[in-house]
């Protein structure tokens, strides 16, 4: 057996063997389904969430490392987590937050505001707890979407964000560098978060999708946490957004 063969039949080993994964937003939908991932590759995780009863499940369920219950918008509680943690961490996900979507004529300006400052100012502080909490080489990595990159009546505030996170994740890996900071960009993902937002009208959205979208089904979180595991462990990559739709986007 020449070496090319020995080592097209070596056994992979788990790819966060040893390493350490904070899930922000992590007790249900993609942090979670990510967390699931990461302990299927032999990874710790440190969960956090804002519903106390819903994130000790979600810590029951994989095994966490610890979790702990707050509101990831709030400096202080977030300064208090990142100041709890005994070692740098590999690796930190934020997932916490849904889309904001409202008509100019019916917005409420306040609560979009709101909006933007809480996404914005989110970013910025984990982006600067991670300088100390993550380990040079590893990774911060966001989450956003697709949908807002084409215009419609009612996603103004969400393509601003849509629009803005690519350009701040850029910028971010050049400042936080070694740490490498990239942004996951998702379209419609079958979560629990879809089915509240969309209430009755969640199965004919479904079938909206599986007969358009390129793949022929709806992406569901272990999309989205495969691709998240994929840029944790992959070193070369920062500063990027990875788009993960199905095609949603081209349809």
């Amino acid at each position: 057996m020449n070496a090319m063969s020995e080592n097209s039949t070596q056994v992979r080993g788990p790819a966060l063997l040893g390493q350490t994964v904070v899930v922000i937003g992590g007790s249900s939908g993609i942090g979670l389904e990510t967390a699931r991932r990461v302990r299927a590759e032999a990874g710790q995780v440190v969960l956090t969430g804002r519903d106390p009863e819903r994130l000790e499940r979600a810590a029951l369920d994989v095994g966490a490392r610890s979790h702990a219950a707050f509101d990831a918008h709030d400096p202080d509680r977030l300064d208090a987590f990142f100041q709890s943690l005994p070692t740098p961490v590999d690796h930190v996900m934020v997932t916490a937050g849904g889309p904001f979507y409202a008509p100019l004529a019916e917005m409420d300006l306040s609560a979009a505001r709101r909006y933007v400052a809480d996404h914005v100012g989110l970013s910025l502080e984990v982006a600067r707890h991670a300088i100390k909490a993550v380990r040079p080489g590893g990774t911060l990595l966001f989450m956003g979407g697709t949908s807002g990159r084409r215009p419609a009546i009612g996603l103004s505030v969400l393509g601003l964000l849509t629009v803005g996170l690519p350009a701040l994740t850029a910028n971010l890996a050049l400042e936080l560098a070694p740490v490498r900071v990239n942004l996951i960009a998702a379209g419609f993902v079958d979560t629990p978060l879809s089915a509240t937002l969309l209430g009755d009208g969640l199965d004919d959205r479904r079938n909206q999708l599986r007969s358009t979208l390129p793949i022929g089904r709806v992406v569901v979180p272990e999309d989205v946490a495969a691709l998240a595991v994929h840029v944790m462990t992959n070193t070369a990559l920062t500063g990027a957004t990875f788009d993960v739709d199905g095609g949603q986007q081209f349809t």
